[in-house]
């Protein structure tokens, strides 16, 4: 779309006109594959797409010039009238009645009439682009306009003089006393805040506080404050706080305190008369999921190509084929490429129930498969060296039906490996192969890169005569494992979101897919994932329905065209970390649509764990690229973790440079050691995480009992144990929910504990794995076809998360891990937190860790030549030896 600068008044765009004046914002925003600038006004939305980076911010630059040129003249126009400004100005000044915005003194300049006063509180207006000869013209109040230091200075005079008059009521509130960071926060009202409050820092209590203040220095009328939050719990227990504090009932309060959803099908009766219709599975936690997987059964019966498509992706696709060059360590790489059966942790289960050690071969070994091609994984073989002795070789794939060998070669396009001395060892199997005549023939990473492996493997088989037969699709479908159907509805259920909000393409998602490190498993995908979202969009305009995320974006376009106004002035948000793009795009159409509302965002940027769900960390983190101009505080003492599980979790969670940076402290004392890491021997098909927690309750409750006089304040008194995991099937209370004389027991998953605390958490299963900590499958880069900013840090969402389960507690946690598989979180906490995290058995004896790899521990064992040693349990994986003590 061209810009056309014609008139001063005017901005032409293409075909259209908007008058400089009605512009009330621009910014640069990133789509999925470019930028764009966003020019609103009150009743409208344009976007100039399809730009570079600096070609955006370029337009957005020239914009806000060419607008100021504008306002520029009407000021000398109006200079008559600029005493009267004056006036108004220092009115608000002299009496120090109130924190001033920006939008507070460009309101006080607009109850004058007149161009001058029009032009100065117009919110695009920029002192710094004025002509130097017209700022002669303008009185002495107007430094509190055009410099900012100006303002800034008053300000912090002011939140000074509050902290003292407002003294005793911060003393009371909910029957608490704020703390000093508590009360600048409900001071300070810029015309954007963000309050970044870390994890029991009491941000509930100040957003309670923040509504209380603003109505007793009657700053907004009740019926204009709007709070959101994101689930009806925490509006109801919202509404129930700030009514009890006002002294009012609930049911009286004129303040609105709702969800995000509430709001949009507020918006949308009142602006038509009627409330939409809702999808009849809304309400229900799993109603998404059926209706999806509905979808996907409907097309696997109608559509060819999507059954050819969904098939592979599940078959041959489970996940991303990465290079090991991506990697930061060979162990790293294993890690990706295995799967979570517990047999083999190193290897990959095919569907045959053959063990493969790639990727690319499980590619073949499943190819194979499906076409009902009976093969030999690694089946020994002899061949002859070049000085006639005798070796043994495990090629890779053996077919019994011709005598033919087959070897699938790490060796990329330019005829490198990115293992050591491969293509060497290579090149003696060619050889020897040659020696004794053997049928032969060989795949590469080479052509699984360049997407010719399987027709290169159809074409050697066909070659010899090879008998394809494919398996039925309801043949394969019973087969396919659970975590490979559990990752694929995770990311579908994400990206349906993401496409249907950012109205993406076939064309943009293939275009991105070219982007990936699996450039084949996301081109099928993007077509995949595309044929589903035109489905789910039918079936929902077919049912005359829409989901929640529809209905938020029909409110924001109803609210943008006008045809709904906004009476809010000040917008609160909770939660903001958990923010989606859709649901920023509303709290920006109400912000623009009424002159001078604020906006006031609380939340944690290391407690932002919904991806899944469509939210995007970055619109918190770069907050004031997203809402203009913003005054940011912290809250950051806590009130729940004792100080060494704040520290230690403060510093884990910092450990991805994207994270905002927070001073952690606690206003409970350190407690040593408060971190207990218990290996746990799993065995294939037993329940043994389920009762090494049983026995950690019966330990906890037994200490607990013979220290009663430390913490018991009666005979009903219990200290509350939480137990966390993961994922739901680790779940150990199937029976119900165990009775103790000292404590009391429950549990919830990662994701539904946020909010939450107890004396003490059990955290299940801190162990490596697709169903582990970190989750792999969570972090498929498939994501990244639809999030226009995706994160680098690896793992920074599963980070998160374990962040959340890690402070959930006050006096302590303990960590229940696979002994064969630590998580790496558990290292990092070591490092980050040394001594604190001791490591016992589950009945309470401490074990030595290994000090090379940490996780490990130290044990005694004998040699093949019966030479005592001390070794680590993770012996081969962790290489460390010494000789005992007095050897």
């Amino acid at each position: 779309m061209t810009l056309i600068r014609s008139q001063p008044q005017d901005v032409k765009l293409g075909s259209g006109k908007l008058a400089s004046i009605d512009i009330t914002a621009i910014s640069v925003t990133r789509a999925l594959l470019w930028h764009a600038v966003e020019i609103r006004t009150r009743d409208s939305v344009t976007n100039l797409t399809g730009l570079s980076g600096n070609a955006a911010r370029q337009l957005r630059d020239d914009l806000h010039s060419f607008v100021n040129l504008h306002l520029a003249a009407l000021i000398d126009k109006g200079k008559g009238q600029l005493m009267a400004v004056d006036q108004a100005i220092t009115a608000i000044v002299e009496g120090k009645r109130q924190y001033l915005a920006q939008s507070d003194i460009s309101r006080a300049i607009a109850e004058v009439p007149g161009s001058a006063s029009l032009a100065l509180s117009h919110p695009l207006f920029h002192a710094a682009l004025m002509p130097a000869a017209l700022r002669t013209h303008l009185p002495t109040s107007f430094r509190m306009l055009t410099d900012a230091e100006e303002r800034q200075r008053y300000n912090e005079a002011f939140v000074e003089h509050e902290m003292r008059e407002f003294s005793s009521f911060f003393d009371q509130l909910e029957g608490l006393s704020l703390s000093d960071e508590q009360r600048e926060a409900c001071i300070r009202l810029e015309d954007s805040n963000l309050l970044v409050a870390c994890a029991g820092s009491g941000k509930s209590a100040t957003m309670v506080s923040k509504v209380s203040y603003v109505l007793e220095k009657g700053l907004h009328a009740p019926s204009e404050i709007l709070v959101l939050a994101f689930n009806k719990n925490a509006a109801d227990q919202l509404k129930d706080r700030i009514a009890r504090q006002l002294g009012v009932e609930a049911e009286e309060l004129e303040c609105r305190i709702t969800t995000f959803h509430a709001l949009g099908l507020g918006i949308i009766k009142e602006a038509e008369g009627r409330p939409p219709q809702l999808a009849n599975w809304v309400d229900n936690a799993h109603g998404e999921a059926r209706f999806i997987d509905g979808i996907i059964d409907a097309l696997m019966k109608s559509n060819e190509e999507f059954r050819t498509l969904w098939l592979d992706m599940l078959l041959l696709y489970p996940k991303a084929d990465i290079p090991p060059s991506q990697f930061d360590s060979a162990e790293e790489y294993r890690r990706h490429m295995a799967d979570n059966s517990g047999k083999r942790p190193e290897s990959i289960l095919s569907q045959s129930g053959i063990y493969v050690k790639s990727l690319q071969e499980l590619k073949i070994a499943n190819w194979l498969w499906q076409h009902s091609v009976e093969f030999k994984y690694e089946r020994r073989t002899k061949v002859q060296d070049e000085d006639g002795g005798i070796r043994h070789v495990d090629p890779d794939f053996y077919y019994p039906a011709t005598d033919t060998i087959h070897e699938h070669f790490a060796i990329d396009a330019d005829g490198t490996s990115p293992f050591r001395d491969y293509v060497k060892h290579a090149k003696l199997k060619r050889a020897g192969y040659a020696r004794i005549g053997a049928d032969f023939f060989e795949t590469t990473s080479a052509q699984s890169a360049d997407g010719s492996l399987l027709d290169q493997l159809r074409s050697e088989l066909e070659k010899r005569e090879i008998e394809l037969t494919p398996k039925s699709p309801e043949e394969i479908m019973k087969t396919i494992p659970s975590v490979v159907m559990t990752r694929y509805r995770k990311i579908i259920g994400v990206c349906i979101k993401h496409i249907r909000a950012s109205s993406l393409t076939l064309e943009m998602l293939q275009e991105k897919a070219k982007t990936l490190h699996d450039k084949h498993r996301a081109t099928r995908f993007a077509k995949v994932i595309w044929l589903i979202t035109q489905a789910y969009s039918q079936k929902l305009e077919q049912d005359e329905r829409i989901d929640f995320d529809s209905m938020i974006g029909d409110a924001t376009k109803l609210v943008e065209a006008g045809r709904y106004r906004s009476p809010y002035s000040l917008i609160l948000v909770d939660e903001f970390q958990d923010i989606s793009d859709s649901r920023a795009k509303l709290i920006k159409a109400l912000k623009h649509q009424r002159a001078f509302t604020k906006m006031f965002a609380v939340g944690d940027d290391w407690q932002s764990i919904y991806r899944f769900t469509g939210s995007d960390i970055t619109i918190f983190t770069e907050f004031e690229a997203n809402f203009g101009a913003s005054w940011q505080g912290r809250l950051q003492r806590t009130y729940r973790c004792n100080q060494t599980l704040a520290e230690a979790a403060a510093r884990f969670i910092q450990k991805n440079p994207a994270q905002m940076s927070k001073q952690v402290t606690s206003s409970r004392p350190a407690v040593r050691r408060s971190i207990r890491a218990i290996p746990v021997k799993v065995e294939w098909g037993k329940p043994r995480m389920g009762d090494a927690c049983f026995k950690v309750f019966e330990r906890l409750d037994r200490f607990l009992s013979g220290i009663q006089s430390q913490w018991r304040e009666s005979d009903e008194h219990r200290l509350k144990v939480l137990v966390l995991w993961r994922y739901n099937m680790l779940d150990p209370f199937h029976a119900g929910s165990p009775m103790y004389d000292c404590i009391e027991v429950s549990g919830l998953s990662f994701h539904r504990s946020k909010g939450l605390e107890a004396d003490y958490t059990i955290l299940m299963d801190v162990s490596e794995g697709d169903y582990g900590v970190p989750s792999r499958i969570e972090d498929d880069e498939l994501l990244n076809l639809v999030i226009p900013r995706p994160e680098e840090f690896e793992y920074a969402e599963e980070r998160r998360l374990f962040y959340v389960a890690l402070t959930r507690a006050s006096r302590g946690t303990f960590l229940l891990y696979n002994s064969s598989k630590p998580s790496r979180f558990i290292s990092e906490l070591c490092a980050v937190a040394g001594d604190d995290v001791r490591f016992e058995t589950v009945d309470g004896v401490r074990l030595m860790q290994c000090p090379a790899c940490v996780t490990g521990r130290l044990i005694e064992r004998q040699t093949e030549g019966g030479i005592s040693i001390i070794g680590c349990s993770s012996h081969p994986r962790c290489s460390y030896v010494r000789r005992p003590s007095g050897v």
